[in-house]
Parts: structure tokens; sequence; C-alpha cells
């Protein structure tokens, strides 16, 4: 791998649940000084012990582990910000000079913080409710066609038939008064870091 200037490595280590993730990264804590940002869409929630390979808390006070048990199950937690507190993280391990080591296997999470993602306004239900009595009474394609007057750039990109997308980029329209085309701002890891992954 080569080394660029100016750029500290943060590592990742992929994979699927129990597939000794978690134990290379400890291995590696041995002898680098690093600490473990969990990139696991299910072990930012309190109590999700079960199913999840979660580290045990002696493994975590061997090895100083981050997004871990943070948010309750009853509330959400996207991946905006999931990107906004593992950046923090990362800092913050940067500045007590170790290595930031990402474990885990969401790779939507991985994803949107090596390449960015756009910053959009969260879902709203009664948006949400509105398109679908639409989409009952009229069809999806009642949508799509709005949807191709008002961002005709999100339109043509889309499969005409996929319900999810034609709904969030009209809830984005009608919160914003801006088509969803126009979001471009990014949160840019990988413009402060370079991240290797294996």
């Amino acid at each position: 791998m080569k080394y660029i200037k100016n750029k500290p490595y943060v590592v990742a280590i992929l994979g699927p649940t129990a597939s000794g993730k978690s134990s290379v990264a400890l291995k590696i804590s041995e002898y680098i000084p690093c600490e473990i940002i969990s990139i696991d869409s299910a072990l930012v929630y309190c109590d999700m012990d079960i199913g999840t390979n979660k580290p045990s808390i002696i493994e975590r006070e061997i090895t100083p582990h981050h997004l871990i048990d943070i948010i309750e199950p009853t509330k959400s937690y996207s991946v905006i910000q999931f990107c906004e507190d593992a950046l923090f993280s990362i800092k913050n391990i940067f500045k007590k000079k170790k290595l930031p080591l990402l474990v885990g296997g969401t790779m939507l999470y991985f994803k949107a913080l090596r390449d960015g993602i756009n910053k959009l306004p969260p879902a709203n239900l009664k948006l949400r409710t509105k398109f679908n009595i639409d989409i009952n009474k009229y069809g999806i394609s009642f949508l799509y066609d709005k949807l191709k007057l008002l961002d005709p750039v999100t339109a043509n990109r889309l499969n005409p038939q996929d319900k999810q997308r034609i709904q969030r980029a009209l809830e984005v329209i009608e919160i914003t008064g801006k088509p969803i085309s126009f979001f471009l701002i990014k949160i840019m890891c990988y413009k402060n870091y370079l991240i290797a992954y294996y």
C-alpha cells in the first residue's frame, strides 16, 4: 500500500457477523496503540446483545471501543449520524496518537464513511402516508410522473417502479422546496484520511 503524504491512516476490518473481525482487531491492539470504532448497525443500540457478537465489557476495557451501546432501541439512528459520530471518534483517536480501527460488517455505513453521503432531511411520516394513499388510489406511475415534472434528473436515474426512492425524492422536494439532485453536500471522510480496508 502506498503512503499518501499528510493523510493519516484509518484501517478497516470488514466482514459478516462471527467471522473473527473483533478477534483480529483485539490482536492488533496488542501490538499497535489503537481504538476500535464499530461499524455495526446493531451494536449502536443498548441491550442488543443476543445475535450481535457484541464485544464483552472486559474486551472493551482492554481496548477502547466507540459507537457501541450509544442509543436506546426505541430511537432511530441514521447513516448520517453514524458518519458524524465515526468522524468525531476518528479525530479524537488521532489526538491520542493512536490508530483508528474500523471494525464491522454494515457495508452501507462503511461506504458512506468512505465515499460520502448526501445530507438530506429526515423522513416525514405524514408525507409518507400521503404518498401511500396516492399510490393506492392512482398507482406508482402517478408519483413517478409528478417526480419527472419536479426533478427530471432524479426521475431519469430511477426505476419507474422504485416506490421507496420515488417517495423519498418527492418527500425531499416537499420538505426543502429543492430537488434531491440539488443536494450535493457530502461528508467526505477520504478528503482527510486514507482508509485502508481488508
